[in-house]
């Protein structure tokens, strides 16, 4: 065989040579590119990313993307004029079925106790995010709420009951720990992380609130507070001095009332939830069709939603708005969680 021919042999075992290599993997490493993996010199993306899949947290029910009319659905009675209609659009998200009850929170509290980091803002103590139970006596002039100061929080009858007497800060912070909880675990399995828990925005709050159905009166649709049983459908007070009329002189044990048509249960009544927004009484006109949320930082006032076990009808109503200092803890406040979804909607969680 001449010099020409020997070339084209080791030619051609150096090219079988070169694709062996690269069918292994190793072309580039040899040739600067360092991917550990082929890539056909071609973009496919970088390696160890499949895998992921968006599923619905334990206790939470999927809220389909959506566009509605957010603002009063009936009269505005105190002339407030602060909540006009506007349509907007909401992404799809998760939330809480009913609101965080004392068990679920006691569970946060005792891994808090128990040494697990959580970063508090400056004058915050980890007494801070004890739900404070004096709110029985002091929200009341006059009143014998010695008997719930002593047992709401700490007996087990209340387990099933919402969480009360915690503030605007407290419930960011156990949405925090909730992420970390749920991640912590998800890393231990090699999962990807979720999103973070988070408190509703009070779009989202309002358009879960009414399941669907637009410009609703209440969660259950218009006009009326009672089925045609005559039973009320909220624990509110129907009535100057009437707060036993729905079975329950104070909240009642959470999902006790029919769910509205997404699954939420108490989104009037039971307790007021926290919202994230900090309340402006302009806000309406002020923030963006698409995920409407409002924030400042300098506003102390927060968004409360769906009225509580004390309050008159006109606070169930999914349009109306109210708000309370985020520092402050109320014997009718609680939340629920929400958590983004990424992805388009669909599939098995939606």
């Amino acid at each position: 065989m001449n010099k020409i021919g020997v070339l084209k042999s080791s030619s051609l075992l150096l090219i079988l040579a070169v694709f062996g290599l690269q069918g292994c993997g190793i072309i580039g490493g040899l040739f600067g590119g360092g991917t550990g993996f082929d890539d056909n010199g071609e973009l496919i993306g970088a390696p160890g990313r499949e895998g992921w899949e968006m599923s619905r947290p334990y206790g939470m029910v999927a809220i389909p993307p959506g566009t509605f009319h957010m603002g009063q659905a009936d009269e505005d009675v105190p002339a407030t004029q602060i909540n006009f209609n506007k349509q907007v659009t909401i992404g799809p998200f998760f939330m809480d079925d009913t609101e965080i009850t004392n068990n679920e929170y006691r569970q946060f509290t005792e891994d808090i106790l128990e040494g697990s980091e959580v970063d508090l803002p400056d004058g915050f103590v980890l007494e801070d995010l004890i739900p404070d139970s004096t709110v029985w006596t002091r929200d009341f002039v006059h009143h014998m709420g010695d008997p719930l100061m002593v047992y709401y929080w700490s007996h087990p009858a209340f387990d099933n009951y919402p969480v009360v007497g915690v503030d605007w800060e407290a419930a960011k912070y156990f949405c925090k720990w909730r992420t970390d909880h749920l991640n912590s675990f998800r890393a231990e399995k090699g999962l990807f992380p979720m999103p973070n828990f988070r408190l509703p925005s009070e779009a989202e709050w309002e358009y879960a609130a009414r399941g669907g159905r637009d410009m609703a009166k209440y969660p259950w649709g218009n006009p009326y507070i009672r089925n045609q049983k005559g039973c009320l459908l909220a624990n509110f007070k129907p009535g100057r001095g009437n707060y036993f009329d729905d079975g329950f002189a104070y909240t009642a044990p959470v999902a006790t009332f029919f769910a509205n048509d997404y699954g939420l249960y108490e989104m009037s009544g039971n307790v007021a939830e926290w919202c994230e927004d900090a309340f402006n009484p302009s806000s309406m006109p002020l923030v963006w069709d698409l995920n409407p949320t409002y924030f400042d930082e300098k506003i102390t006032k927060k968004v409360i939603r769906g009225g509580s076990w004390k309050d008159i009808a006109y606070y169930l109503e999914t349009g109306t708005r109210t708000y309370e200092y985020k520092d402050s803890t109320r014997a009718s406040i609680g939340f629920r969680c929400a958590m983004t979804h990424l992805g388009r909607s669909g599939g098995n969680e939606f």
